[in-house]
């Protein structure tokens, strides 16, 4: 392949028959698709959108992008891409660390799994090859063991190891890929299809060897623009200074509490008196020992923390917002350090931190409004009941098992499918629609179910970007969504941090894809245009696996119980306003993608 960037190599692992295979990115894929989530998508769809996720024809991706292991700020992303076993949608999911770097210093744009393996493996990347090693006897160990066991095994010196835990092998449909440094793929059960392909880890060693740019010279002109913007003490992401880079990402804990968008109780509430104790304010002045960083990051927004007395003593990665908000506030829970604690049991059982504690707050309220028995409940707070269900889901006992294929299915089976908090069956993130509008319209219009990473529009509702919005507006979101999912979908693709997106835009992405990739012209509307691509795409597979016309919703909660705390009193999200302006500016019709979008973009 001609482009810059590009190692012109795929690893195609037909796991049934052991086999591997080499070929390069189709240079048409490459130049449509970039890399990383739009070119997982592309392998996804051409497995076809009706497989069984944890069948055999599925495939499961990992994928690097062109900017992937250069010295671009903020480049160390990984993106798992398959067909969803949670929701029935493609999806993909972001890592990041050292993992994305090493396998692309290791000679790979990414892996395709394909197959189901007939005894437990493990894939052993090096040197341009990869080798399928016997995994047995890590088989049944959680996460943290078995990469220390890898480690032991191919030395720590330039090793990533990704791997599955517990929930993983028994199939708990949001089950994760977690690396060496706890970063989580997390999303959309892509570590439950690992479980089903008995694939039990990724290991990758490789030296730090930086993919050389076509254009080497302009190349340095154009990272230093970029890395420029990064380090403007006026952005969220300024090292040292921005909110970000000082407290991580639970900087947004209390922000999003004051003004009425913190859903607590399974979102029977808009706001958490206890959420100062899980901030990230509260984090760094009493637990923080450390904040290292992923490959060429400035930032550092990891906060490590370590728990030396009471009854949750841990050493772990980051309390990060997510987690801490689903494990904390939304049930009831005001101790960080169980917070802290129960993070930790989550990466190293291997599953969605954002999807166990939404779970359990789904049983929690079914406790409290007396649809399951007592004894198989949880009290709203209960920190001890709450680990010992995250226990049961990792290995599907008890109520646990009912729990680990999703909290729909489990919502549904007591009756009771509106305390479900899920889109197209993923639970919402930590932003109540009905204190940021746009917020709700991006969960409803997701690909990959509720999501707040396709479009973030609490950057303009929070004022993090210059681009500002009313977070209580409904109008213009529409318009504003479509350009930050379009946006979005090509740094993924890149693929960077989506924290890059505080601070650079089109402009400084396409000039670094341009030099990077020798390409004569690709300016700020062709990053647009490839975004968009790459979301109908997403969309077109959606509309081929069954989600057609009234699949972009929400629970009735956000459109109905209006808002009880301030800043966002007697609030509902007007979904339906918004989704008339949304397939408007996207040209779909009723959330499907119409044969002249599609020809439009070249998709078919």
């Amino acid at each position: 392949m001609a482009l810059g960037g590009y190692a012109g190599r795929v690893g195609t692992v037909d796991l049934t028959a052991g086999t591997v295979s080499y070929a390069p990115i189709p240079e048409d894929w490459a130049r449509k698709y970039i890399g990383g989530r739009g070119l997982g998508v592309r392998y996804v769809f051409e497995a076809g959108p009706t497989v069984d996720p944890l069948g055999p024809d599925n495939v499961l991706c990992f994928m690097n992008g062109p900017l992937t292991g250069t010295e671009a700020s903020m480049s160390g992303r990984l993106a798992i891409v398959t067909k969803s076993p949670l929701t029935g949608t493609v999806t993909d999911s972001h890592q990041g660390g050292w993992s994305a770097a090493r396998l692309r210093w290791a000679g790979f744009d990414g892996l395709v799994f394909k197959g189901i393996s007939p005894r437990p493996v493990y894939a052993y990347v090096h040197d341009g090859m990869v080798e399928l090693r016997d995994a047995s006897d890590l088989w049944g160990k959680g996460v943290h063991e078995t990469i220390q066991l890898l480690k032991e095994r191919h030395g720590e010196d330039d090793l990533s190891v990704i791997a599955i835990g517990q929930a993983g092998e028994n199939t708990v449909r949001f089950a994760s890929w977690i690396n060496e440094h706890d970063r989580a793929s997390g999303r959309g059960g892509t570590g439950c299809v690992g479980g089903a392909k008995k694939l039990k880890a990724i290991v990758i060693k490789a030296a730090r060897n930086y993919p050389r740019a076509a254009d080497r010279e302009a190349w340095r002109a154009a990272h230093s623009n970029a890395l420029k913007k990064i380090m403007d003490e006026a952005n969220i992401t300024s090292p040292r200074k921005g909110g970000l880079s000082v407290y991580g990402t639970n900087v947004l804990m209390n922000v999003t509490n004051t003004i009425g968008a913190l859903g607590a109780r399974n979102s029977q509430e808009t706001h958490f008196d206890g959420a100062e104790k899980l901030s990230g304010e509260y984090v760094k002045e009493h637990y923080l020992i450390d904040d290292p960083t992923c490959h060429a990051c400035p930032v550092a927004c990891k906060k490590e923390v370590e728990i030396t007395e009471g009854p949750y003593k841990v050493k772990m990665e980051s309390v990060e917002y997510e987690p801490a908000w689903s494990l904390g506030a939304n049930c009831g829970n005001d101790d960080v350090a169980s917070v802290a604690y129960m993070i930790d049991r989550a990466n190293d059982w291997g599953y969605d931190a954002i999807e166990i504690g939404q779970a359990l707050s789904c049983l929690m309220e079914a406790t409290q409004r007396e649809y399951i028995p007592a004894g198989e409940g949880i009290a709203w707070g209960d920190r001890d009941r709450m680990i010992e269900v995250m226990r049961q889901v990792a290995f599907r006992e008890g109520i646990g098992a009912r729990l680990a294929d999703g909290i729909e299915p489990f919502a549904r089976s007591i009756g009771h499918p509106e305390i479900a908090m899920t889109v197209k069956g993923q639970a919402t993130p930590a932003y109540d629609p009905r204190g940021l509008k746009g917020m709700g319209l991006g969960y409803a219009t997701s690909n990959r179910g509720a999501c707040h990473l396709r479009g973030y529009t609490p950057a303009a509702e929070l004022g993090v970007i210059p681009l500002k919005a009313d977070p209580l507006a409904w109008q213009g979101k529409g318009e504003l969504l479509k350009l930050l999912q379009d946006i979005h979908a090509f740094s993924d693709s890149l693929d960077l941090c989506k924290f890059s997106a505080f601070a650079e835009g089109p402009d400084e992405y396409a000039e670094q894809y341009r030099v990077m990739t020798g390409l004569d012209s690709f300016g700020p509307e062709d990053v647009l245009r490839t975004g968009e691509r790459i979301y109908n795409l997403e969309r077109y597979y959606n509309n081929l696996a069954g989600f057609r016309e009234g699949s972009d919703t929400l629970p009735k909660r956000f459109l109905e119980e209006p808002s009880n705390s301030k800043g966002s009193m007697g609030q509902v999200c007007e979904l339906d306003q918004m989704l008339e302006e949304y397939y408007r500016v996207r040209g779909w019709k009723n959330g499907v993608v119409t044969d002249e979008k599609l020809r439009e973009l070249q998709v078919v």
